[in-house]
Formats: structure tokens, C-alpha cells, sequence
């Protein structure tokens, strides 16, 4: 049970969340957004989380959508992740979110609480950067459609009262060739102590990276030097350690060597496995 109580909203419009969320300023309470639960559950009875109102996005359709629209395909931040990867729409991101948690939390885990994540892995941010994805974000001031990868900086960068209400990635993302690798301490289910994420388009090999630092990133120094025909594949890979963005993690799942050692032998092995689709 979540350790306190708390006014809770479900708006069946855009426009009657962010008017929810303004009244409730007003009041200067604590406000959530709430797409999933499973975080706010899991925090909250740590005592990590606390919120005096809760609104939850589920009601609003343009959150629920799941389907191509034109030349894209658009998510709605409150589409489970088994639903994403039952689709099939696009097999890279439903490949990468199926590693995330057990089935049955997956049931539950929204993708925008997943990109939302108190955690640093957010495995799913990983495909949406080498997609080139968008987001509509909405608030106070409106609609707005930006890049992920300018909206995302390490964690996603909302304005107070903004919420994620859609995903939208071209239809000529959704096929190209692509690899996941995800390594955990033990079994199938759990923490990355390396996750990576790849893609081939225009001949070149795309990645991106979570568990290695404390937030998901994709480089642009690191591609450079793993599409360099002139390097080895080895001298690729010790040449991509040099350009990481922070330190590598050391916690309870890992030591920072053992990160190392599995971050160098899967992106060694994901080089090799698109090496035909990259050259």
C-alpha cells in the first residue's frame, strides 16, 4: 500500500490535465503525473516518493495509441511495454522493452514511465535516439513537437506541469537492421549491468548504451569510431571505451572492471553481428 493519501484525477482530455494540474498549483499542492504506477508504488513505499494528488494519464486517448498513422508510427506515453512488443510495429524497440522487468510487470510499465524512470537504465530511450524519434509533449503553454534527443539530456527535461503524451518514429526507422544485447548480473530479469541498442542506416552503425554510465546515451564520437574501416575491430572497441561520457558504474550489480570487460565484449560482438549491414 502507498504509505499516504492522496486526491487522485483521471482527465479524458489533454487540455483537462494540464487544467488539473494548474487548480492544483494553485492550491500548492505536490502533483504526479501518472502513466504506469509501478515506480510511484515501488518509491512511494520506501518512503523515496511522495505526492498530495495524483493524476493518471490512462483516460486521455492521444496517450493510448498504438498504431502507424501516416508515414509514422506513434506511442502514446501510456502504452504498456508487452503491448509494444506484441505489435511488432517496431521489432528493435519491442525487443529491447521485453528485457525490461518480468511479463507480468510489463503488463503495467507504460513507456513513458519507463523513459520517465528514477532509475538511470530507461532501456527504452535507447531505440528513440537512434531513430531520430519526436515527442509531443504538453502543458501550460500548449502543444509541442520537439526532437527526443533535444528533449532528452540524460533524463527527460519536462517543465514543471508538462507531460509526455506521445512517441511519433518514421516508418523507414522501423525495418532497417538492428541487434539488442542485454547483460545482467545473473538471470534473464534484471538490472543491465550492460544494455546496447543498434542499428544500421545508410551503411552505418548506430548505438546506444545503458548500465555502463549512470544514464542511457548514444554517442556520436563513440559511431564515428565504430564505423572507421581503418581500425580493427578490437581498436574500434578500446577506442570507444576512451569516449565514454562519465565514469562507468560501479555498484551492487557490477564492478566498474566487470563493465568494462562486458560493455567491450558486446559492442564487439554487435559490430560483428551488423558488420555485413555496415559495410
Amino acid at each position: 500500500m502507498i504509505p499516504f493519501d492522496f486526491e487522485y484525477y483521471k482527465p479524458e482530455t489533454l487540455k483537462g490535465a494540464v487544467q488539473i494540474f494548474q487548480d492544483l498549483q494553485k492550491q500548492s499542492k505536490t502533483v504526479i503525473y501518472y502513466s504506469g504506477g509501478t515506480e510511484i508504488i515501488t518509491f512511494s513505499r520506501r518512503n523515496h516518493m511522495s505526492a498530495e494528488a495524483i493524476i493518471d494519464l490512462k483516460g486521455i486517448p492521444e496517450c493510448n495509441v498504438l498504431k502507424i498513422q501516416g508515414d509514422q508510427l506513434v506511442i502514446g506515453s501510456t502504452v504498456a511495454l508487452n503491448q509494444i512488443t506484441e505489435s511488432k510495429l517496431f521489432p528493435l524497440l519491442g525487443e529491447v522493452v521485453k528485457k525490461v522487468a518480468d511479463h507480468t510487470s510489463r503488463n503495467k510499465i507504460t513507456i513513458g514511465g519507463n523513459l520517465n524512470s528514477r532509475l538511470i537504465y530507461r532501456e527504452g530511450v535507447l531505440p528513440l535516439l537512434l531513430s531520430d524519434a519526436m515527442v509531443r509533449i504538453s502543458g501550460s503553454e500548449g502543444e509541442s513537437l520537439l526532437p527526443f534527443a533535444e528533449v532528452f539530456q540524460q533524463e527527460l527535461q519536462l517543465g514543471q506541469g508538462q507531460f509526455l503524451v506521445q512517441i511519433l518514429i518514421k516508418k523507414s526507422y522501423l525495418d532497417l537492421p538492428y541487434i539488442s544485447f542485454k547483460k545482467t548480473k545473473s538471470t534473464k530479469v534484471g538490472y543491465p549491468v550492460v544494455s546496447i541498442a543498434a542499428l544500421v542506416k545508410d551503411r552505418k552503425l548506430r548505438a546506444a548504451f545503458s548500465g555502463v554510465c549512470n544514464f542511457p546515451f548514444r554517442s556520436a564520437e563513440i559511431e564515428k569510431v565504430i564505423n572507421d574501416p581503418s581500425l580493427s575491430n578490437e581498436d574500434r572497441v578500446l577506442n570507444a571505451i576512451k569516449l565514454l561520457p562519465s565514469s562507468i558504474v560501479h555498484d551492487i550489480q557490477a564492478s566498474a572492471e566487470y563493465r568494462e570487460f562486458v560493455f567491450k565484449n558486446a559492442l564487439s560482438d554487435t559490430i560483428e553481428a551488423l558488420k555485413e549491414a555496415s559495410s
